[in-house]
Order: structure tokens, then sequence, then C-alpha cells
């Protein structure tokens, strides 16, 4: 990381202000948008391999953990996307093949959450379900799982998604309490259940709290973000400033309503909740205030441009595209190339979009130019400033990366245009779905051929996949 930090401060981005940052890409995103139409690039189809789309994406609103969802369990939540998705597409419930769902904090008595939530949902019961677990690119794993499936012609119709639910985690007890306990469920006399429970003391009562941190390093991804953005000499100001254009561009595609995946949900004994309610546009003098969140008291990561704890579920119908045009469907997108990369967990635990994109460009044939919408997850402000300037550096893709030279940047006018992750929130199960729909309703929007969606997570882990627009 010191290594990192000499060689990579130098990269020349001078800070620019976020509303003029914010409004440079709005002005930039309506002239797109009047020019509505497809560049005539090549497609990514190829002779005898089975073309794969996006038939519909829907997600519940995000919520800010312990609001309105408060009461609800995992489940409720991925039914009602599940239930979104139903009503969307009018598909029969017995014409989905398989049903894949990512999550990553599971609920103990659901552990299989995808099969609980179709049943939930009204899915025919001879449908196989299951779920998968990769951090915060679960539900990418669970599209390309799909993608897998259909590729491979066991299926020809899967729905897949993911949920996330932070408003209720499982809590432990200690491991000697655990112990203890089982022990008592399994002693046969009153004297070895009243032994059991005489060596039970104070300290066995402590609970283990759940903490997102890495286990092979004990550090939690806020301090890594830290420690990453320092090594690329990301300011404070670059981070706040990064996260008020998050907010504000969500705000503007909230108000117009760009955000068309969100499906309403009557909240059980609540009302009907319809809009995300994490977008909160600020000022970057009330972003100053705030005190560093984990590095203290000189770091650079706050609660205002990181993103914040959230509950929600997203779902997809993901279909051959032969099956989708004979049930009548009009796809979004073809789903075309994608990878998963691996780091070192320590030192590059969040650059998994910088070392997915080059790779996943080169198996689609394209270079950045011919992107025309990126989705990127936000983690952290300093997460997405580090990457972009890592993707910028020739030093690091030859030093860390094997290639003769970098990638390049996202263009800012074609990068997260309807907010991102710190401002929509992040459902860490459910993420991946939201970027992908974006990209498809983006390209529909804004005339575009391809788009490319890329994401870290826990782990040092990463994915890329590049998504081709549907003729309109």
């Amino acid at each position: 990381m010191a290594m990192l930090l000499n060689s990579v401060r130098s990269y020349p981005i001078s800070p620019a202000r976020a509303v003029q940052f914010a409004a440079r890409s709005l002005s930039t995103s309506s002239q797109q948008h009047a020019q509505a139409q497809t560049k005539s690039k090549k497609t990514l189809a190829r002779p005898g391999v089975k073309n794969i789309v996006l038939v519909e994406g829907v997600r519940t609103p995000f919520l800010m953990s312990g609001t309105a969802y408060a009461d609800l369990m995992p489940h409720d939540l991925a039914r009602a996307a599940l239930q979104g998705l139903l009503n969307k597409t009018s598909i029969p419930k017995d014409a989905v093949d398989y049903i894949i769902y990512g999550t990553v904090i599971q609920e103990v008595k659901t552990s299989n959450v995808a099969r609980e939530a179709a049943l939930g949902a009204g899915f025919s019961d001879k449908i196989p379900a299951h779920t998968v677990t990769m951090a915060c690119i679960s539900s990418n794993q669970a599209m390309t799982s799909a993608v897998g499936l259909i590729a491979a012609g066991q299926c020809d119709a899967v729905v897949a998604g993911g949920v996330e639910f932070m408003s209720d985690v499982p809590i432990r007890h200690s491991r000697k309490m655990r112990k203890t306990m089982l022990s008592l469920n399994k002693a046969k006399t009153l004297g070895q259940r009243l032994s059991l429970i005489g060596s039970i003391r104070l300290a066995h009562l402590s609970p283990e709290l759940p903490a997102v941190a890495e286990f092979s390093t004990a550090e939690t991804m806020g301090h890594s973000a830290d420690r990453l953005a320092a090594a690329f000499g990301v300011s404070r100001l670059e981070q706040d400033e990064f996260a008020l254009r998050s907010h504000i561009l969500a705000k503007k595609a909230q108000d117009e309503g760009l955000l068309q995946d969100v499906v309403s949900f009557k909240v059980p004994g609540r009302d009907i909740v319809s809009k995300d309610n994490g977008i909160r546009p600020s000022s970057m003098e009330q972003m100053a205030r705030l005190k560093p969140a984990f590095v203290k008291p000189h770091g650079t990561v706050t609660a205002a441009n990181s993103s914040f704890l959230t509950d929600g579920a997203s779902a997809v119908l993901i279909m051959s595209e032969e099956k989708a045009l004979a049930m009548g469907y009009k796809p979004k997108a073809y789903l075309r190339d994608f990878v998963y990369v691996s780091q070192d967990p320590k030192d590059q635990l969040l650059l998994g979009p910088t070392y997915a994109t080059p790779k996943v460009l080169e198996r689609a044939g394209l270079t950045m130019n011919d992107i025309d919408v990126f989705e990127f997850h936000e983690a952290f402000a300093g997460q997405i400033m580090a990457n972009l300037k890592a993707m910028d550096s020739d030093w690091f893709a030859q030093t860390y990366m094997g290639r003769k030279a970098k990638v390049g940047t996202p263009p800012m006018e074609k990068f997260n245009l309807w907010g991102g992750s710190l401002s929509l929130g992040h459902p860490f199960g459910a993420t991946g779905c939201r970027l992908v729909t974006t990209v498809a309703h983006r390209l529909q929007k804004e005339g575009g051929q391809f788009g490319l969606v890329a994401a870290c997570a826990a782990g040092g882990q990463g994915h890329g996949m590049v998504i081709e627009a549907y003729p309109q």
C-alpha cells in the first residue's frame, strides 16, 4: 500500500465542484436523450451462440435499514420483488424453469431464501430454486448462473434476483454458551443439567455481534476504503463532491420518473412504499462537518460519502431470445460477456472494477470508447475515485495487473447518471440486478448500444458485464 501511495498520488485530476460536476453530467445526459438514436455499431451476436436477453427487471424501493421494512423478514422483500416481476411481465407462474437469489447475511430460518420467496410469491412448487452468496456481487452471480443455465440448454427462462435485510441480522451467543446449550439439549439426567447450568459464567452471555469485516484480515470495509483512498491520494473534498453528485443525480432521476424498475410495496401494517428513501442531496458545507467514520481522526471516509445500510430486493427475468420472442416479449437488452476477478483482500479489496473492466472489454472485443453507458457500484466515494485513478494509471496496470497500458477512465458524462449505491442505497445481495436493469433502461433512454456494469465485493472480488441494447 505504501508503494501505491507514493507512486499514484501524482494522478492528474483536480477536484471539480460537485454541483458543477452533476450539472455537467445532467446537461450532457439531456443532449444524449435528445439524440435518442442507437449508433450503428457492430452487434456482439455470434454465430452458433445462443442470444440471452433481459426481459424485465424490478426492485422494491431501497430503504434505509430500521425504517418502513423494519418488522419484516428477508423473504418478505424477496417475495415482493418476485410478485412485482410477475405483475409486470404477466408470465405464467409455471413458465419459469429455475429461480436463483443472491443474499449475504442469511436469515437462519430461511437459509434458501430463493425457495421460500418463490413459494410465497405463488410460483409453481415444481420450479427448483437456490440461493448464492458472493458479497456485494451476489445477485450478479445469480444472473450469470441464470445465463449459464440457459447457455447450457438446461433452461429457457430463469428468474434471478437478490435480497438484503439489514434491519434484523443474526446475533449469536458466545461459542462457550452455544456449546453449553447444545450439551444441555443432550443431557439425560437432572444432575447433568444442573451441572451444566452451574458452569455458565457471566462472560458466556456476551453476544457475538456481526460486522461488515473481512474474515481473512479482520478489517472493516470502511477501514479498507479509507486506506485505499489514501493510497491513491483521493481527498475528502473529492469524495464529498462525488457523493453529492450521486445524490443530485438520483433525486433528478427519481423526480423525472426514470427509476422505472421500482415497484410499489404495501408493507403489512404500514403504508404503501413507492420510493427509495435514502436520496438526500445535502451541501458541501454540511458534509464537511461530519467526522471520519473509520480511521480517526484523520480518515476521509464519512457517513455522507459511504453507502448506507439498506433493506431491499430485486428480481430480473432472463430468457433465451428465442423463448422470449415466442412468448410475445420485447426484451430490454442482450446480456453479453462477463468476468469475475479476484485480488488480495488486504490492500486491493475494492479494486474489482479496475481488474474486471479491461478483461470483459477484451472478451467482447470492445474498447472504453465503445461503451455508451457505465454503471459502477458505489460502495464508498473513495472506492469509486480510487478505481477511476487506478484505471487511468499506466503504472498501476503494468505493476499490478501485468498489462502494457491502462484501460482508461469512464467519461463522467456517461457514468452513473441516475445516481448510484451512495444515494439509492445498497442492499448487498440485490444491487447487481439494479445495476444491470439500470444499464438496460439507460441504453433505451439515451439511444446507446453498449453498457458496462462493474462492481467490487468483499474478499477482494469483482465482476464486470457487457450489456447490449435490444433493437428498438
